[in-house]
C-alpha cells in the first residue's frame, strides 16, 4: 500500500490536483493560502476564529500587508476546481491531501511552552486522517515536537508513517512587511519523519517556494529554526546592554553601529529598542531552554540574554521616570504619556509580544494616565497577557503639548518625528527615530 500511496499522491501535488488545507489563517498562514491558490492548486483554510473565517469569504483582509484584492482574487478563481475557501468546520480535514499547521506556540505564565494549538490540532487531524495524507507542521517549536507529540497521536490508529501518511516538519520564515523576501523566495528548511515523508514534503513546498532545503530529520529542522531566532535575541541583547552602558558613558550607539557595519566582513548590524516583540523572538529561546533540562544542560548564553531583553521596557521607564523628575513639579504618579507606536516593528499592523504592552502596563502601575497613537492600530485587542481598553489618539500637535511625556516606542515611517520633538514637553526615543543631530533638553534617548 505505501509505494501506492506515494506514488499517488506526488502525482497529485505536481498535476496540481492536491487539495491544500491551512490551519490557521494568520500572519504565517495566509501567506501560504494564497501561494497555493496562485499556482492553480484547491485550499481549505482552517480557523477557529468565525470573523477570520467571515471576512476571507467575503474577500476582505484583516492584515495590513496582504491586500483584499488579493483575498477576493482567490476567493473567485474555479478553473479545474482551484480556489480558496474558508471554514470553522474542522470535519472538513478529510478533504486536504496535504495539511500545513500554521497555529500559535506561545509561552505559559511560567515561560514553559505551551503546545495545547499544536496538541488540538493533531487530534483533530487524527480523527480523520485516513491513508494518503501529509502533515507539516510550521509552527515554531522545540526539537522533538514532531516526533514525540504529534507523532503518536496520528499514528495511534493504526497507520503508518512514511508508508500511509507522512509527517514532515518545515519552519515558517514569515517576516511581515518586508517587500523584498516574501514566500516565494525565502528558502523553505524542510525535515520529515522518515525519508519518504521529506521527499514528498520536498515536491510539495517546490510547487511554490524557489528554493527548498532537505535537512535529515526534523529535529534538525526545528532546531534550525531556533537557531535562527536565538541569534538575532542574542545580539539584540548585546547591543541592549551596550545601549545602557553608552548612556552612561555619554556616547551615542547608533553612531558606534553605523560605524562597525562599514567593515565588510565579521560584522552584522542589530539594533536596540525598548524590548523585543513579534511571534517568534521574545518567545523562542525559551522553548530551547525548556527543552534542554531534559539533557541536564543549562543554557546560560540564552538565559541572560533573555533577562537582558526582558528587562529593557523597565530601563525605559526608569529613563522616564528621571525625565519628568527633572521637570519641575513632575512626576510618574498622575503624568499624561503618550505612546508612540504599539505593533512590535515599524509600518506593520502586528501586536504580537509588542514592548509597547509592557510599557503600558508599567506606567500604568506607576500611576501614569496612558494613551497611544498607532496608525496601523486603531484598537488595543485583547492579547494573552494584556487587555487594556485604549484608542488610538491622532497626533496633533495640540494632542503632543497636552501630555507630559511623548515615548517613541515604534518608528513608523510615516510619522512626524519633527513635529513630535517641536510639540511634546520631554521626549523619550527608544528607536533613535529622531535625528542623532538634534541636541534638544527635552529629549531623553533610551
Amino acid at each position: 500500500m505505501g509505494v501506492n500511496m506515494i506514488a499517488e499522491l506526488r502525482d497529485k501535488i505536481l498535476s496540481r490536483r492536491a487539495c491544500i488545507g491551512v490551519i490557521g489563517l494568520g500572519y504565517v498562514g495566509l501567506p501560504i493560502v494564497l501561494r497555493f491558490a496562485n499556482k492553480g492548486f484547491r485550499v481549505l483554510g482552517f480557523d477557529v476564529d468565525p470573523e477570520k473565517v467571515e471576512a476571507l469569504n467575503a474577500g476582505r483582509s484583516y492584515i495590513k500587508h496582504i491586500p483584499g484584492t488579493e483575498i477576493a482574487a482567490i476567493g473567485s478563481l474555479g478553473n479545474d476546481g482551484a480556489g480558496f475557501v474558508a471554514t470553522t468546520d474542522f470535519s472538513r480535514l478529510a478533504e486536504p491531501d496535504a495539511m500545513l499547521v500554521c497555529v500559535p506556540t506561545p509561552l505559559n505564565r511560567h515561560r514553559e511552552p505551551d503546545l495545547r494549538y499544536v496538541e488540538q490540532t493533531t487530534r483533530d487531524i487524527a480523527t480523520i486522517l485516513h491513508p494518503g495524507q501529509l502533515i507539516s507542521l510550521e509552527s515554531t517549536t522545540y526539537p522533538g515536537t514532531t516526533d514525540e507529540v504529534m507523532l503518536p497521536l496520528l499514528a495511534q490508529n493504526g497507520l503508518q508513517v512514511g508508508e500511509d501518511f507522512f509527517l514532515v516538519y518545515s519552519p515558517e520564515r514569515e517576516d511581515p512587511g518586508n517587500p523584498v523576501y516574501q514566500v516565494h523566495n525565502i528558502p523553505k528548511v524542510v525535515g520529515g519523519v522518515t525519508e519518504n515523508c521529506r521527499n514528498l514534503g520536498e515536491i510539495l513546498y517546490r510547487q511554490i517556494i524557489e528554493t527548498v532545503i532537505p535537512v535529515s530529520s526534523t529535529k534538525v529542522a526545528e532546531m534550525t529554526k531556533l537557531l535562527e531566532n536565538i541569534y538575532r535575541a542574542v545580539n539584540i541583547a548585546l547591543v541592549n546592554e551596550l545601549k545602557i552602558l553608552c548612556q552612561r558613558m555619554d556616547i551615542d550607539l547608533h553612531e558606534v553601529i553605523n560605524a562597525a557595519k562599514s567593515k565588510p566582513f565579521g560584522f552584522q548590524a542589530f539594533y536596540p529598542g525598548p524590548g523585543l516583540g513579534g511571534h517568534c523572538i521574545p518567545i523562542d529561546p525559551f522553548y530551547l531552554t525548556w527543552k534542554a533540562r531534559e539533557y541536564d544542560f543549562s543554557t546560560r548564553f540564552i538565559e541572560l540574554a533573555g533577562e537582558i531583553n526582558t528587562y529593557m521596557p523597565y530601563y525605559v521607564v526608569e529613563r522616564a521616570v528621571q525625565g519628568l523628575n527633572g521637570m519641575e513639579g513632575k512626576s510618574i504618579k498622575g503624568a499624561k504619556v503618550l505612546i508612540v507606536g504599539v505593533a512590535y516593528k515599524k509600518d506593520v499592523d502586528d501586536l504580537r509580544e509588542s514592548p509597547s504592552l509592557k510599557l503600558i502596563e508599567l506606567l500604568q502601575q506607576r500611576g501614569a494616565r496612558v494613551d497611544y497613537h498607532d496608525p496601523y492600530i486603531p484598537v488595543l485587542p485583547r492579547t494573552r497577557r494584556h487587555h487594556f481598553d485604549l484608542h488610538s489618539v491622532p497626533l496633533t500637535p495640540e494632542n503632543l503639548a497636552a501630555h507630559d511625556l511623548v515615548i517613541i516606542a515604534t518608528d513608523h515611517s510615516c510619522l512626524d518625528y519633527q513635529q513630535i520633538i517641536t510639540h511634546a514637553p520631554l521626549v523619550v526615543d527608544t528607536r533613535h527615530a529622531i535625528n542623532g543631530e538634534v541636541n534638544s533638553n527635552k529629549l531623553i534617548r533610551a
